[in-house]
């Protein structure tokens, strides 16, 4: 089995992508839905989550939003979110693999927005990185509720470059070109990797 890391930058269009590979058949684990699925009223994190932050609790519920404001800012407060979040995210991904590994599979992704930064991308057999001009992803981001050119450069500053991600990644895919050329892209990509062999794994572990 074939596992092709997705990552890149904020807005540069990976859920489009991660969509375009489920399209092709391709089994995508989604790293952001499982920590909404961690982070909600009946997830495995919600408890501990919940009793680091309380202030983000509300009506029984945790708080997406004010989880993020109180991180925003402080790097220990980052930190302590991570520790509780980042090994149940490993837990789900390991499952997956093994899953996917018992049905023979040929070719899996991992949508991990952080991959280059948690050093996910060791755990990938390739790395595809999803990629725009910065007048595109600019006008993304700008485009999202609450968002500001204060909050743009304190987000990117907690990513690495694009041009480094771009550097190490195996494949880029463009996403300011239109669709029909990420979907082509895209296609090839496929095409290329689901005939390669993977890495020997004899069971996915969390570590």
């Amino acid at each position: 089995m074939f596992i092709l890391g997705l990552t890149g930058s904020i807005a540069m269009g990976k859920s489009t992508a991660a969509a375009m590979f489920r399209r092709l058949g391709v089994p995508v684990f989604d790293a952001d839905r499982t920590v909404h699925d961690l982070l909600g009223p009946n997830g495995e994190a919600h408890e501990a989550v919940a009793a680091a932050f309380p202030d983000a609790v509300v009506g029984g519920r945790l708080d997406r939003a004010a989880i993020g404001r109180h991180v925003f800012n402080d790097p220990a407060a980052l930190r302590r979110l991570e520790r509780l979040l980042h090994p149940r995210v490993r837990g789900h991904q390991c499952r997956f693999l093994n899953i996917m590994a018992r049905r023979r599979v040929p070719l899996v992704v991992l949508d991990i927005p952080l991959l280059f930064e948690t050093g996910g991308e060791k755990s990938c057999d390739a790395v595809a990185v999803v990629s725009a001009p910065w007048f595109v992803q600019e006008q993304r981001i700008l485009a999202r509720p609450g968002m500001d050119r204060r909050r743009l450069r304190a987000t990117l500053a907690r990513q690495m470059p694009d041009g480094e991600k771009r550097r190490r990644a195996d494949f880029v895919i463009p996403t300011g070109l239109g669709k029909a050329e990420t979907m082509r892209c895209i296609r090839a990509i496929v095409d290329r990797c689901r005939v390669k062999p993977g890495r020997r794994r004899p069971s996915f572990a969390a570590h």
